[in-house]
């Protein structure tokens, strides 16, 4: 029932939130600069609003507090520790997307700055969940259904990396109407399910206001789309996936999951490192993969579709892979 009410609450918070939210940002002049280097046609999406990710921000933390309220009175907050991770990561997008829209060009922090933010963010995440005895060092690895015992110090730095390696490449996949959102829907939905098995309430609690959050966030990010969720939005997200991966303390789970925002990163370092080693050929017509694809035609829409359809088939086979872990 908590995670009914929880996605539900998202849902509407979100969806109301986003009627107040896009005027305000035109108001503000806050419009997405599109990279000069992108495909032509992305131009005439310049000047769209940007930080559209604020709108399931909130309407995710009116949920998971309504909803987790309960168990919050018997000391449960684990569903806080991941919305915390979450909101950190995307208060380091905000302040990028701030500079790009001050500075009215698509460059924000430096990649330095934010790694070591980022880092920093993760490694206070994997503490905490660590003293509070919901994470172990060992690692689970799916479908084998063994664990890897690591000490922990070698965990952590392991583990810091993939929450930033994550956090960055749902970063990457935001580059399309619609993408990332759709795509990371599934994946929520994995996350709720896997919450049922586990009874796992207030991570099912912050899964399910996650789905809800982007079900309304789709309202006005699908192509043609009215706002972007920005830098803010994105990386928020990443948050949320790496959080909810290492709150089942399950972080290879990723691997599945993710599958789409994986292929993204990498068909960016392939496609800087075969530019490098041929001195100036391209492996792909354009990187990241979902440019490739325009490039070869596709539209938006279909670009989506079949993305999220990938992601929906790789979560069920996610699912497979860890369904022995939940046998009682």
């Amino acid at each position: 029932m908590e995670m009914i009410i929880s996605c539900i609450v998202s849902f509407l918070v979100t969806a109301v939130a986003g009627r107040f939210l896009i005027p305000a940002l035109r108001r503000m002049k806050a419009g997405q600069s599109i990279r000069e280097d992108g495909p032509t046609w992305h131009m005439g999406k310049t000047g769209t609003p940007t930080m559209g990710g604020l709108m399931f921000i909130l309407g995710i933390f009116i949920a998971i507090t309504a909803a987790g309220w309960k168990n919050m009175l018997t000391g449960d907050f684990k569903h806080f520790y991941v919305y915390g991770l979450a909101l950190i990561f995307g208060a380091i997008g905000y302040a990028d997307d701030y500079v790009k829209v001050k500075k009215k060009r698509n460059l924000g922090l430096t990649a330095v700055q934010k790694l070591l933010l980022q880092l920093a963010a993760a490694v206070v995440f994997l503490s905490l969940m660590r003293f509070e005895g919901s994470l172990t060092p060992n690692l689970y690895v799916p479908f084998f259904n063994v664990s890897i015992v690591l000490p922990w110090v070698v965990y952590l730095i392991f583990a810091a990396f993939v929450v930033v390696g994550t956090v960055n490449a749902v970063n990457i996949t935001d580059g399309i109407d619609g993408l990332a959102s759709s795509v990371t829907i599934p994946v929520a939905l994995f996350f709720s399910v896997t919450a049922i098995w586990w009874k796992y309430t207030q991570l099912g609690v912050v899964a399910a206001a996650l789905l809800g959050g982007l079900l309304a966030f789709l309202i006005y990010n699908f192509h043609p789309a009215k706002v972007f969720m920005g830098d803010t939005g994105s990386m928020f997200l990443g948050g949320m996936v790496a959080g909810l991966a290492f709150g089942f303390d399950m972080p290879l789970v990723l691997i599945p999951v993710g599958i789409v925002y994986i292929c993204e990163t990498m068909s960016d370092i392939i496609q800087v490192a075969y530019f490098k080693a041929t001195h100036g050929k391209r492996f792909f017509k354009m990187a990241p993969l979902h440019h490739h694809f325009e490039m070869c035609g596709w539209s938006e829409v279909k670009l989506v579709l079949v993305f999220t359809a990938v992601s929906a088939v790789f979560c069920v086979l996610a699912a497979v892979g860890v369904v022995d872990r939940f046998v009682f």
